[in-house]
Formats: C-alpha cells, sequence, structure tokens
C-alpha cells in the first residue's frame, strides 16, 4: 500500500545472486534495445533520490502552462550534465517509458493539493519535469484521495460535482503538459468500509468512464492503480469497489498493487501465488498490455514476542504485535549483517525472510536491573523475488512491473529486471521504401508510379504477412496520415501503385507489438512537376477575340506566365503576362488580323512550357 511515507535510511549493501537468464536469451537478446516494461512512482518527498536537480531553470525563464523550461544538455555545463546522465533516472532510462510522480491529492471536486510544492519548495516542478522528459519518459502524476471517510464516493454521487472533478483533473493534466494521470484513490478500499463497495463501485466506474473521454480527447491517458480483485465467481473477490471488468475499456493502465500482503502480522509482503491470482484474472478481462504487476521495494520488521521487563533504556513502543518497522530492499542485505541473521529464500513466496533477537539489558523505572529478549521476524523480496515476478510479466505478456518507490530495490534486481527486459525484447524491424517509375523521385501532376517496400529482421531475414501502413505528409502538413494498408509477402515485401497531385513525403510503419519493435521507414519526398491544361479554340475568325485559358496543376496561386508566339522558329511574348488565380486558372485574349495558322505556347515563367499548339485564322 502507498501509504508508506517513511522508510528507514540505511547502507547500500549489493547482493551477490546468480541471474535467471540462459546463455542462449542473452545470444538472441544481443542487437535488442531492452523492452521497456519497468515504471514506478516517484514520491514528492524522493524526488532528489531519483532527478538529479542540478541547477534550477524556471526561476530564470518564466513557464508557459502547456510548455515545460527547456532543459536539454546546452543548458547544463559538463559537471551538470555527467551529474544528470549518472543518475538513476538516466542510467534506467533504457528500461523505462513513463513514469508516475507521487505529487497531488484530491481535496474537493476543485481543489487539488500540490504535495510536490510543500516537498520542495524551493525546485519549481516544472523543472523536475523537464528533467523526467529529457529522459525520454511520459509524466503520469499519481493523484491520492485527500477526502475524508465517505466523502469522495457521496462527491461522486452527484452528476454535476462529478464532472467538476473530471474538469479540475483534465486541466491539472493540461496546465502542465502532462501525459495523463493516475488514479490512486485508496480511501475506498481502507477508509470508507467494505460495506460501502456496493454503493460506490458504480460511482466510481462513471468517473473513471467519464474522466477517459475527457481525456482521450486530448490524447491523453488515463491509469488506475488498486489493490488486488479476483474473478467475481471465485469466493473471495477482493477488492471488488474498483470494478475492473467495468472500466477495463476506459483505462489505459492498471497498476496492481501486488504488495502489502502482510501488515498487521508477520508473513511474506506479496506472496507470488497471490500475485499470479490477481493477474489472470487482469488479463483475462482486458488486454495484458494495460497490466502492470507492483513491485515493492521495502521490507518489514515485526515483533513476535517480547520475554522479560525491558529496561526504560530500550526503544520506545517494544511490544508484541506492534506496528512493523519498515526498511529499503537495498538495505536488507546490510540489515541482515547488523541483525547477526541469515536470510533464508521462501521458494513458496518467493520472498527472502529471517527470524532474529535483540536483548536489552538496563534499569527499570524504579531503578532495578532488567533484561528483555525482543524476537523480530524479517520479510523483502530480493533480486531472485524480482526475476521470478519479471518472469510472469513475460508469461502473461504484461504491460510491465510498477516499482514503489523507485530507486528502492537492490541493484541486484534493477539488474534482473534488465536481464528479463533484454529477453523479451521484441525483435527489431527493418523498414525500406523505394519509388519505381518516378526517377529522381520527380513525377508529373497526377502520373503513376509504385511504392516498394521490404521489412526484415536485422540478420536481414524477411517478415511475411507483417500488417503496414504507407503514410503520406504533404507539403503544407505537419502531421502523417494513413492511405493504406498493406501486408508483407514471403519475401517481407510490398508493393502498390499512386498518384501524387502535390508534392508530399511518403513512409513505412509498422505496430508495436509482443513479438515486434514498432518500425518507420525513411521519408521518401516525391516532387509533382506542374502540368499545363489549355482551353483554346482550334479556328477563329480574322481580328475575333482569341480566349486561351491555362489550368495549372497542381493548382498554384499567383503564378506569372506569358503567351507566346512561334515567329519564324522564335518564340515571342504576346501581350503583357496573367497571373494565375486562386484555382491556379490563367486567362489570355488576343487577337489576329491576318489570316492563315498561329503557333503558340503558354510560357510560366521560371518554370515550364505548355505544348505548342496551332489556331487557324480564317
Amino acid at each position: 500500500m502507498k501509504r508508506i511515507i517513511a522508510l528507514a535510511l540505511s547502507l547500500l549493501t549489493i547482493a551477490t545472486l546468480t541471474t535467471h537468464i540462459t546463455a542462449a536469451q542473452f545470444a538472441a537478446a544481443a542487437d535488442k534495445e531492452p523492452r521497456k516494461i519497468v515504471t514506478g512512482w516517484l514520491p514528492y518527498y524522493s524526488v532528489r533520490t531519483i532527478v538529479p536537480l542540478v541547477k534550477k531553470l524556471s526561476s530564470a525563464q518564466p513557464t508557459v502552462p502547456g510548455k515545460p523550461a527547456v532543459c536539454d544538455a546546452s543548458q547544463y555545463g559538463p559537471a551538470e550534465n555527467q551529474a544528470i546522465e549518472s543518475s538513476y533516472l538516466f542510467t534506467n532510462k533504457d528500461l523505462m517509458k513513463e513514469i508516475m510522480p507521487f505529487w497531488f491529492s484530491i481535496k474537493s471536486p476543485t481543489v487539488i493539493r500540490n504535495d510536490y510544492v510543500t516537498g520542495n519548495p524551493s525546485w519549481p516542478m516544472a523543472d523536475t519535469v523537464c528533467l523526467l522528459r529529457r529522459a525520454g519518459l511520459q509524466v503520469i502524476p499519481t493523484m491520492t484521495d485527500g477526502t475524508g471517510k465517505l466523502e469522495l464516493s457521496n462527491y461522486l454521487a452527484n452528476a454535476a460535482t462529478r464532472a467538476t472533478i473530471v474538469k479540475t483533473i483534465v486541466n491539472l493534466v493540461l496546465t502542465n503538459n502532462f501525459d495523463g494521470i493516475d488514479l490512486d484513490y485508496e480511501g475506498f478500499a481502507f477508509v470508507d468500509g467494505n460495506s460501502t463497495w456496493t454503493k460506490t463501485a458504480p460511482r466510481w466506474v462513471a468517473l473513471v468512464r467519464e474522466l477517459s473521454v475527457a481525456l482521450r480527447s486530448h490524447n491523453k491517458l488515463l491509469s488506475i492503480s488498486t489493490p488486488y480483485l479476483y474473478d467475481p465467481k471465485e469466493k473471495q473477490k477482493g477488492y471488488f469497489v474498483y470494478a475492473w471488468a467495468d472500466v477495463a475499456s476506459s483505462i489505459d493502465r492498471l497498476r496492481i498493487m501486488t504488495y502489502d500482503y502482510s501488515v498487521a502480522k508477520p508473513g511474506p509482503i506479496g506472496p507470488i501465488s497471490w500475485v499470479e491470482r490477481t493477474l489472470k484474472y487482469a488479463v483475462s478481462i482486458m488486454p495484458p498490455s494495460k497490466v502492470y504487476i507492483g513491485l515493492p521495494g521495502y521490507g518489514r520488521d515485526w515483533i513476535t514476542s517480547v520475554n522479560g521487563k525491558c529496561p526504560v533504556s530500550a526503544p520506545p513502543g517494544i511490544k508484541a504485535g506492534a506496528r512493523a518497522a519498515t526498511f529499503k530492499m537495498n538495505y536488507a542485505n546490510a540489515k541482515a549483517v547488523i541483525d547477526k541473521a541469515v536470510p533464508i529464500f521462501d521458494e513458496k513466496n518467493s520472498e527472502a525472510t529471517y527470524s532474529y533477537s535483540q536483548i536489552y539489558n538496563g534499569l527499570s523505572a524504579t531503578g532495578a536491573s532488567t533484561e528483555c529478549t525482543v524476537n523480530r521476524t524479517v520479510w523483502y523480496q530480493n533480486a531472485r523475488s524480482y526475476a521470478e515476478r519479471m518472469a510472469l510479466v513475460a508469461k502473461y505478456r504484461l504491460g510491465g512491473a510498477a516499482l514503489w518507490t523507485l530507486a528502492m530495490e537492490d541493484p541486484a534486481a534493477t539488474t534482473e529486471m534488465r536481464n528479463a527486459a533484454l529477453a523479451i525484447a521484441p525483435d527489431p524491424v527493418v523498414s525500406t521504401i523505394s519509388i519505381e517509375g518516378a526517377p529522381e523521385n520527380t513525377i508529373n501532376y497526377a502520373g503513376l508510379f509504385t511504392v516498394k517496400g521490404v521489412l526484415t529482421l536485422k540478420d536481414k531475414s524477411p517478415i511475411p504477412g507483417l500488417p503496414v501502413s504507407l503514410e503520406i505528409k504533404r507539403a503544407n502538413e505537419s502531421v502523417w496520415s494513413k492511405v493504406t494498408e498493406l501486408v508483407t509477402g514471403l519475401d517481407g515485401s510490398v508493393s502498390t501503385p499512386m498518384t501524387l497531385g502535390a508534392d508530399a513525403s511518403l513512409r513505412l510503419t509498422t505496430i508495436g507489438t509482443w513479438e515486434r519493435a514498432e518500425s518507420i521507414s525513411q521519408e521518401a519526398k516525391i516532387s509533382v512537376t506542374t502540368t499545363i491544361q489549355l482551353d483554346r479554340p482550334v479556328s477563329v475568325s480574322k481580328g475575333a477575340p482569341i480566349l486561351i485559358r491555362a489550368q495549372l496543376l497542381p493548382r498554384s496561386v499567383g503564378k506569372s506566365a506569358q503567351l507566346q508566339k512561334n515567329i519564324k522558329g522564335k518564340w515571342q511574348n504576346v501581350g503583357a503576362a496573367s497571373i494565375s488565380d486562386a484555382n491556379g486558372l490563367i486567362t489570355f485574349i488576343t487577337t489576329e488580323l491576318k489570316r492563315g495558322v498561329v503557333i503558340m505556347r503558354v510560357q510560366v515563367l521560371g518554370d515550364i512550357a505548355s505544348a505548342q499548339f496551332a489556331i487557324v485564322i480564317r
């Protein structure tokens, strides 16, 4: 549960554990980028452990809503850039495509508390967001429930109030140019009481659906973070207030908090069979790519019994059943040494555990000598735990793993995640495009040419049966649009005829799948030469007006053109030049005073000339 705020600070010890990836898998992944399957939360109180805040930018340059400060390498000196590139965030950006800053809390339909400002009063949020974007990450902040018992549920019961909440959230996203929002409304589960869930569930579903529509209209993402659910057909349903099946089509991410299984009593943080059970249900009702398994970066230390009477000098709160102490995973090995214990790996639960004792002696409140023995039990996940849970990401083809919180894991666990990401990395797709029937990629207006493409793996092996989109971006456009969809043949090739009426760029794209990475070919720029269509008489009477119209294709406004007549083998201008109108039409009016045949043409200044034509003067 992400309500854990304070964790014990600790020494760092790197565990030496064998990896869980074969040599064959390493070889297969050798020329791949890792699959980006790791994400996690960045609490407001631990920003500096993730993001190297080396220089203020926003204070020097005002920020515009929707446009964070610029923080590329040119904004910093060599030492600052080195600090940025060597930070946790940047050394692990190859595993991550998004991050959830744990910064906001809803207080009322119109008020969202900004906890980032509380935790980082002297460092502008825009600068931190800017560095997250420099790492290539989508920023999807988490919003918790900061209202009282049943307060948020009651807000959601009213359609008008719910609409206000949607507007408030969307405004937060748009003002800060976030990529979406992550709702972590745990009050439903842990404050309101399970007797309220049947009433709250439809209210929650209505919020998610309405917020989804609003966010998607701005091309923004909606994520939810919730405790576990089970198949409703089972006796135990889990936290059914979050109604996964009813919101599945409206959300883009589901982060399952597959931890905090044991809180009040000693036990595993998130036993792997329990984790897999909820994953099975999630992927049965929504695309697995939406689902993220939660990984805890903390462990717990419980007092199981106290024998004897503890002296007044002993730490306060020592009693059996007291709230467990928490510690970071990257402190676990050092802690075991301090506790003089040897952790064992519980294979059933896929977690490390050990028990130990502490002896306190001294004086009682009355001054008498006294002693007590405090027996404790520890559970936490280690690198092997992470490896076995990352295997579930591969098994169910999940979107990935979400860490509570980033940078609390042991470096060996990070290595396991990277190994898994490499082992299941999608095959890179090499896409090439070529143009036939258009010398130097130039065609006449509406001229026919052929677009060809070849799609292979990096080793040149063709990829048959692959859907490929042919996309176009015209000279006056800034976005690509699909022309048609093709499918590769046995040799990995595609081919389609095409015509164009104006200059444009073409490319081939394929979408990413679990097996293959997305691909974009190089651009093929096609130039379309001007064509002139003529509307003119075949014969006219001597001295009568001769009307000649020249249509420029593609239509060009403001082009200057000259009517010309061939006299003794030389082209000479007839009258003044004319200018093409809004439709690309140029009009000439002239007369001929002698009978016979005149040879004419239209010359576009600085461009092409029409075919010559003859008019009989009667």
